[in-house]
């Protein structure tokens, strides 16, 4: 069994030091353990094996098996009993090893956590964090390797996040914890070995927001979680050819944060939406609709999607990459949205641009 398996933990650095998406979470983690002492993390290996993705790994060691919970392999059983426990006042950290895995619980996070505080006119909050890995890139295959994020921000009652930096993986969980409602937090697998410097001064993160990465005067490209180092690629890319694009994080993907989507679109009047998740009835399709909804005249063009493949997620590396939004694709997608026909080289500004567009 994985549980037997020996690891070595790594140490976690402190903030204003360079750290690892996976440290960076594991030490929001040893600060919630440190100063609440009804939070506790349960789940699949959490506890001797340090986690499927290694981010606890030295939590069982500092903190005792009754904060550190090693599982069954039963999800509906443990986010079952996560629920119980915040119902009883506690504050569970639960973690699901992937999001396929996650359906197994779907009845417990969507006719239990979800709705108890509205059916019971209020009397019963569930304040409970379930922590999951989303996405693909890593060869895992269909089981392992889809984005369903979009499924679980279509649940009233829940809130769902998806840190894409180190500041967030950092700091979201602290206001997670602190929230009524249950909380989602989707990680996806290709960060956690992402190393960088988080500022002494990082944090707190505001989970009710999204941010502009990267400013921009001539498309928006909006996306989150993962698909965000793409999304600042392909601006880079753009940029070498003259084309401003402004990157909107969304972090928050319920409730979503409009109004700085919709401010981004204003400034640039064209949209491009980078989404891993399948391009029917996906999340990328939602922000469609509401900026069409809402900013319809600030528009210049049709907005572009860029999403995965409509296909169950392939194990072989190159049929998994071309499956999957990549940088290319987004500066395709960008490219038609200001226009093919307008220039993009050297001397071309982007104020020179917007009076050729309107």
């Amino acid at each position: 069994m994985t549980a037997t398996r020996a690891r070595t933990a790594e140490p976690t650095a402190p903030d204003g030091r360079k750290t690892t998406y996976r440290d960076a979470m594991r030490e929001a983690l040893r600060e919630a353990l440190r100063t609440d002492e009804r939070v506790f993390l349960m789940g699949e290996d959490v506890g001797r094996y340090g986690g499927c993705f290694g981010v606890s790994l030295g939590l069982l060691e500092a903190f005792g098996p009754e904060r550190i919970r090693d599982a069954p392999l039963s999800e509906s059983a443990f986010v079952g009993a996560g629920i119980g426990a915040a119902l009883a006042g506690m504050r569970p950290i639960v973690e699901i090893m992937t999001v396929n895995f996650s359906l197994l619980a779907l009845d417990q996070i969507l006719n239990n956590a979800a709705t108890l505080l509205h059916m019971s006119g209020g009397q019963l909050p569930v304040p409970i964090v379930i922590r999951m890995t989303t996405g693909a890139g890593r060869q895992l295959a269909a089981q392992h390797s889809h984005s369903l994020e979009g499924w679980y921000a279509h649940i009233p009652g829940l809130r769902v996040l998806a840190p894409a930096t180190l500041t967030d993986a950092r700091y979201m969980l602290a206001p997670a914890l602190a929230d009524p409602d249950p909380v989602l937090i989707f990680e996806h697998g290709s960060l956690y070995n992402v190393a960088g410097e988080l500022a002494a001064d990082a944090g707190p993160v505001d989970i009710d927001n999204a941010v502009v990465r990267r400013p921009g005067t001539d498309v928006s490209l909006i996306t989150y979680g993962g698909s965000l180092p793409k999304a600042l690629a392909a601006a880079d890319n753009l940029a070498s050819g003259g084309i401003s694009a402004e990157v909107v994080d969304l972090r928050t993907l319920r409730p979503l944060d409009d109004v700085t989507i919709g401010e981004s679109v204003a400034r640039t009047h064209r949209a491009v939406v980078i989404d891993e998740g399948w391009r029917t009835g996906s999340l990328a399709a939602e922000i469609s609709a509401r900026l069409t909804e809402q900013h319809f005249y600030d528009l210049d063009a049709p907005i572009e999607r860029v999403c995965s493949a409509e296909v169950p997620m392939p194990y072989a590396r190159r049929l998994e990459e071309a499956a999957l939004p990549q940088v290319g694709g987004v500066v395709a997608a960008a490219h038609r949205a200001v226009g093919e026909s307008m220039p993009t080289g050297a001397g071309t500004t982007a104020g020179q641009r917007e009076v050729r567009m309107r």
